[in-house]
């Protein structure tokens, strides 16, 4: 998982800890975890019940991060459309408090993106099989894009829940790092659909411009 507060990935050391002990059960619990790289702790709260007895454990409950608020992954660039990136930073925002309203936001998200450049179908699952199935070779997307985008199919039992018009934010089940794995899938999307395109039309304006301060036609 990535940092909620510098977005660098660091282990999963969360450490454990216990509130409001009963005779035989446990009502809350936190746990915390010290990023590396900026030296700030993310704490999270669950319920949580103890279970059996020899031995016994701990049963938690969905945990909810609470430090920092919200979840913190970098300006959108500005190449973005704004109603695509206004679903991006909301599915961002509610990520910590709810990863399965985080993941629908994600997959509208997516949807917009992919029917915005022609790959329109009956619901996502096809539109991304159109995508991974682009015959044009300035079209196609990267090898590590085409990877982690097929992924999302399998998350929150995708393909009992197509998403459609109709259903683009229905909330089903995934866990928490399938909601933060659309978000990094969307980042990646920006710069393939987005960054870099406008990146290369700016260096062509650019060189056109040498070209004609040199009286040469400009490039092709």
């Amino acid at each position: 998982m990535k940092c909620p507060h510098c977005t660098v990935n660091f282990h999963d050391n969360w450490q454990y800890h216990q509130l409001q002990r009963g005779h035989a059960s446990l009502k809350w619990a936190y746990r915390t975890a010290h990023c590396p790289a900026c030296d700030k702790l993310a704490i999270q709260f669950a319920p949580s019940e103890w279970v059996g007895t020899s031995p016994g454990f701990y049963h938690y409950g969905d945990w909810q991060q609470v430090v920092p608020v919200g979840a913190n992954r970098g300006p959108v660039p500005p190449e973005v459309p704004v109603k695509i990136a206004a679903d991006y930073i909301e599915a961002c925002n509610v990520l910590p408090i709810s990863p399965k309203a985080s993941a629908a936001l994600s997959r509208r998200c997516l949807q917009t993106i992919l029917r915005a450049h022609g790959y329109n179908a009956r619901d996502l699952a096809k539109e991304i099989d159109l995508l991974l199935n682009e015959t044009d070779a300035s079209k196609a997307i990267p090898a590590t894009l085409r990877v982690t985008i097929d992924g999302i199919r399998n998350f929150g039992n995708f393909s009992a829940h197509p998403v459609t018009d109709v259903t683009t934010l229905q909330v089903v089940e995934v866990e928490p790092h399938e909601a933060e794995w659309c978000l990094e899938v969307l980042e990646e999307m920006f710069q393939h659909f987005y960054v870099r395109p406008a990146e290369a039309k700016a260096r062509k304006a650019a060189l056109d411009a040498k070209l004609k301060a040199a009286g040469k036609p400009p490039s092709k």
